[in-house]
């Protein structure tokens, strides 16, 4: 049963996970390895999606395209490396900004991905979009933009998930609990081979850390679920913007960061941007007649 409330509630918690996630990681990359800090976030979101799957994990375990999933989930496991590498010198707010260019990634992608047309009007928004990126990169100042190799890095981490909800879209009729399952299990298995090569023995805080970030990213995921079943997208969507607040806030408080001039003018068109062409596709849709 549709219930907007509870479906705004949901995407509201699930952005504060996210975020938690990501200042998380920030700071234990501080003093610990990206693959293991990688390795964490999806070995501990396995736990959270097997319990979530319950008595039905045999049957969700079972994928009507495997290898679309599998694909998917290395494509989320290589964004998450990235995004990682990225924060390790990049305000949290900041990067939060740049991860933002996803619709607009997708909208490009979707001409050669799906075979969609995409207007002159979303064309609009993706100029926009671009520039508020690079207003926040900045790439004319010395040693690759504002904050160097970092943000090469995130753009990278955009690019692969922009693939990533491309690749999710084609997989929709897998129950979402199925596609949570394969992105954490898929994760940990690869990182899991590769850890012990990295490894640095945490103290019982950062094991505390650890075990959290992989919860956060779980629950995240699980929230998201439960936010576009409770409300339509049309309605959940624009509230994922929130997530700036809590980079911000927690950026300024962990970390003494807060958003400069130059960061806050793109990403404001970045999310006018991204609103902007959520808005036509939501048009675009409301016009085709259901069958």
């Amino acid at each position: 049963m549709e219930d907007r409330t509870r479906g705004i509630l949901w995407m509201l918690a699930t952005m504060f996970c996210f975020i938690s996630l990501d200042a998380i990681m920030k700071h234990l990359l501080e003093h610990l390895s990206l693959v293991q800090v990688t390795w964490a976030r999806f070995f501990f979101a396995t736990i959270v999606a097997i319990i979530a799957c319950g008595p039905r994990l045999p049957q969700l375990a079972i994928s009507r395209h495997p290898r679309r999933q599998f694909l998917r989930s290395l494509l989320l496991m290589s964004t998450t490396a990235l995004f990682n590498a990225g924060i390790r010198t990049t305000p949290l707010a900041t990067a939060t900004t740049i991860m933002f260019l996803n619709p607009i990634l997708v909208t490009v992608l979707s001409i050669t991905a799906l075979g969609e047309k995409v207007s002159a009007s979303r064309w609009l928004g993706v100029f926009f979009g671009f520039l508020g990126a690079l207003i926040v990169v900045r790439p004319w100042q010395e040693g690759f933009g504002a904050y160097g190799y970092g943000m090469l890095f995130l753009l990278g981490a955009a690019l692969l998930n922009a693939n990533y909800q491309i690749l999710t879209r084609r997989v929709r009729d897998d129950d979402p609990l199925t596609s949570l399952l394969y992105t954490a299990a898929m994760g940990a298995v690869v990182t899991s081979l590769i850890v012990p090569w990295f490894w640095n023995w945490p103290s019982a805080f950062d094991w505390l850390l650890l075990v959290a970030s992989g919860v956060a990213g779980g629950l995240g995921h699980l929230f998201l679920i439960r936010a576009f079943r409770s409300a339509p997208a049309s309605v959940v969507a624009p509230f994922s913007y929130s997530s700036l607040i809590w980079a911000a806030l927690f950026g300024y408080l962990i970390w003494g960061d807060w958003p400069d001039l130059w960061t806050g003018a793109g990403a404001a068109l970045i999310v006018g941007s991204g609103l902007y062409i959520f808005q036509r596709e939501r048009r675009s849709d409301s016009a085709v007649p259901s069958s």
